[in-house]
């Protein structure tokens, strides 16, 4: 009887050593899960060189290939550096002429900036409308370029109440003739009203049409100016920027990854790229983000290098 216990308790313990090597044997041989690595898109923003082509003499045109010798292959136009050139040449000229240098060099346009042609936003109904004619051309010439969307600009009023109004008013006008072309309008927060997200995310609901956006911009946070200027010192910024790109990213058709100056670890020092690049990477973006160095302390070039490579830094190590 006690051989045939022994014998027993001998299985069990050969057949339990058995089972915990294939156990440990079926855990070697699972592969470790996978992890997707995020590697966006990138253009570059031409006001990243804007010192470049305001001086004198400048060529604007040379932005294809500038952007071309600096590793991008898709750019993103700003109306107000061809403001010369469409006086002088006019403005079917200056696109055609575009079209041309992006062809020659390989480069395609994501979207155009449009800058001083007149506030979605304005309080006066005239002035609003007259904004939204003059965007019009844009919007074809953004097709005409291939781009997906314009950036407009919606300053006109800081009276919330009054901004609301205004700014549903342009965007809707000029995203239902927009969407006849298949281009998108996107606000930014490009300063006022436009940079407290709340406000701009509400206006956007309000308006509700699938090719009114946002353009969202890490930096760009100033709601209120000296002098109610739109430019110049700011004394009053939206809290949390953070925040701000969250409540724009479900509606974003662009990503401004703005830049001003550097540590000596390379990264920026006012705007925390790794947090912002986990949002961007959260809200399931996948379109180009713009590379848009606006820094004094170092030459453009070096400017925009650094942060092309802090974006792509910092997506890699998003989760």
């Amino acid at each position: 009887m006690k051989k045939i216990v022994s014998l027993l308790i001998l299985s069990i313990v050969l057949i339990s050593c058995k089972n915990t090597s294939e156990e440990k044997s079926e855990t070697a041989q699972k592969p470790a899960p996978t992890v997707e690595v995020y590697n966006p898109k990138l253009s570059l923003a031409q006001w990243s060189l804007h010192k470049r082509y305001q001086a004198e003499g400048a060529n604007p045109f040379q932005f294809a290939q500038d952007a071309k010798a600096l590793g991008f292959d898709a750019i993103e136009i700003v109306s107000q550096l061809y403001e010369e050139e469409m006086k002088e040449y006019g403005f079917a000229a200056v696109i055609d002429s575009l079209k041309a240098q992006n062809k020659k060099h390989g480069v395609s346009c994501v979207l155009v900036m449009v800058d001083h042609e007149g506030d979605l936003a304005d309080p006066d109904p005239i002035k609003r409308d007259l904004a939204v004619e003059n965007h019009k051309k844009w919007v074809d010439a953004t097709a005409d370029l291939g781009g997906h969307s314009i950036r407009v600009n919606t300053f006109g009023t800081n009276d919330p109440k009054v901004w609301i109004e205004t700014v549903t008013d342009g965007l809707k006008k000029l995203s239902e003739y927009a969407a006849t072309k298949n281009i998108n309008v996107i606000a930014e927060n490009h300063g006022w009203l436009s940079s407290n997200a709340p406000l701009l995310m509400n206006a956007l609901e309000i308006v509700n049409l699938d090719n009114c956006g946002t353009l969202p911009d890490f930096g760009n946070w100033c709601v209120k100016r000296e002098n109610e200027e739109r430019w110049g010192a700011c004394i009053e910024e939206y809290p949390d920027y953070y925040q701000g790109i969250e409540l724009m990213m479900p509606r974003a058709k662009a990503v401004s990854a703005k830049s001003y100056s550097f540590n000596a670890a390379g990264d920026e020092e006012k705007i925390d790229y790794y947090r912002m690049m986990q949002l961007v990477k959260d809200a399931g973006y996948t379109a180009h983000i713009g590379v848009e160095f606006e820094g004094d302390d170092m030459p453009e070039e070096k400017g925009i290098l650094a942060t092309k490579e802090l974006v792509l830094k910092a997506a890699q190590l998003t989760k």
